[in-house]
């Protein structure tokens, strides 16, 4: 019996099972698919996530293959928020198409042991007292199951998780074409009465058109869309077509906006799209179900192996599932903005859009909420202040840096003695302000701030 099935291997899928094998749990991951989707859904992936990929030491494999881009928006302002003013080693979000971000962590994954079984399409699960069965192409026990199949997850359905929220009223869409030509910048943003568009170059030679119009606003599918009808929309709002020749996809996607009431329902669990689905505003789909994935795999590796009691399970739903809420808000919110085109909403926009031009503060605030770097996860009412908050990339006075440390998926202890599984780590070298006075911190697996003291003598917590 394998001691963790991941279901679905796209890149929440892909990482989840990965950081499984660090923390030394046997893994399958089944994937319906017989061959990687060509097409890229997703293309963002913003700092945290980036730092992520730089505590297990693979980050430099994605920059190489990206386009950084040292801003992001809110959305799709004329006002774009500096991405240079956030405390992370990577300030800018990274242009890279979902296909090769999906190619980069399949890598990963298979050098780490995970075995990826494609062609294998799950139809059902049946939860039982001391194990999952999983029924599909192939039946497979395993110890526990995590759904990351998206947004119709079949191990959602079957494990009978209640998926509340509200269905499409309004209707976006995206191409990727070659341009003859394009604007000088890599982000081009247009909105007016006739709608509004989002150019971004892609890596291969490619744009993506992406954008909405008032025409959108409809409960019923409207339809594949054609090349044709990307043109006429883009001419209408931009006034130009830039060339658009031999579209490599057109695709539509609607405001459908639903959470999993529940992360966990026994040995179920569900990660991802699976979890959580919202109009793709600011392109953080991708970077909040890894983000998931990077909370949940130390922790069912540890209860998976035995090291760790099974109510260590319940904090994943306790920790992220207010993520999820605040990620709907944000989205929702920024597609009142984004699918209106009324005076009133234009004014709205013009107003918020000065706001981030000229208040740093406001800008910062938005550029760490979408960089996913301000998640605090609940902590005790006497716990340090620093408890629950992401760490930063700390330099110790080894030379050492926190994100090397967190290379093996271990807790790293700061500044005083040993743990079992914990990697020791010296003082801090010129620390943060809020970290100043810190003497000691027990640092997750996932970069977050387990413990912390500022005692100049202190005993770990048991």
């Amino acid at each position: 019996m394998e001691q963790v099935v991941v279901v679905g291997g796209g890149p929440v899928g892909l990482w989840l099972a990965a950081e499984l094998r660090l923390g030394g749990a046997s893994v399958t991951v089944l994937e319906a698919r017989e061959e990687r989707d060509p097409h890229s859904k997703a293309l963002t992936i913003h700092p945290r996530t980036l730092e992520v990929l730089a505590c297990r030491g693979i980050v430099d494999r994605f920059l190489v293959s990206g386009v950084r881009i040292p801003s992001g928006h809110f959305a799709g302002l004329d006002d774009r928020m500096d991405f240079g003013v956030l405390d992370t080693p990577y300030p800018f979000t990274l242009a890279l198409p979902q296909a090769r971000t999906e190619e980069l962590l399949e890598e990963h994954a298979l050098s780490l042991g995970v075995k990826v079984l494609r062609g294998e399409r799950v139809e059902g699960l049946v939860p039982r007292d001391d194990h999952v069965t999983v029924h599909g192409s192939s039946v497979v026990d395993a110890a526990y199951v995590v759904g990351c199949d998206g947004a119709r997850s079949t191990v959602r359905s079957s494990a009978g998780i209640d998926f509340p929220g509200t269905d499409a009223t309004n209707w976006g869409w995206l191409g990727d074409v070659v341009l003859d030509d394009p604007p000088p910048q890599p982000v081009l943003s247009v909105t007016g009465a006739e709608g509004g568009v989002m150019v971004v170059a892609v890596p291969g030679g490619v744009h993506r058109f992406v954008g909405n119009d008032p025409t959108g606003n409809r409960t019923t599918w409207p339809g594949e869309l054609t090349l044709e009808e990307l043109r006429a929309t883009v001419v209408r709002v931009t006034g130009r077509d830039f060339g658009m020749r031999d579209p490599r996809w057109l695709s539509r996607f609607g405001n459908t906006t639903r959470q999993a009431a529940q992360y966990r329902k026994g040995r179920v669990l569900l990660a991802g799209d699976a979890a959580h689905v919202h109009f793709p505003t600011g392109g953080v789909g991708l970077n909040v179900g890894v983000q998931d994935a990077a909370n949940l795999g130390w922790k069912l590796a540890a209860v998976a192996t035995g090291r760790a009691p099974d109510s260590l399970l319940d904090t994943y739903h306790a920790e992220r599932h207010p993520v999820g809420e605040d990620l709907l808000r944000a989205t929702r919110a920024q597609t009142a903005l984004m699918t209106s085109y009324t005076p009133e909403t234009l004014a709205l926009r013009s107003m918020l859009s000065e706001f981030i031009a000229d208040l740093p503060a406001f800008s910062s605030a938005l550029a760490n909420r979408l960089s996913a770097l301000d998640v605090t996860y609940p902590s005790s009412p006497n716990a340090h202040p620093l408890t629950g908050s992401r760490a930063p990339d700390l330099r110790f006075t080894d030379g050492t840096g926190l994100f090397d440390l967190l290379r093996h998926a271990r807790h790293v202890l700061v500044g005083v003695g040993d743990v079992d599984d914990a990697v020791p780590a010296g003082p801090l070298l010129n620390p943060p302000a809020e970290w100043a006075g810190v003497t000691a911190a027990l640092i997750r697996p996932d970069g977050h701030v387990a413990w912390a003291t500022e005692e100049a003598e202190s005993l770990m917590p048991q």
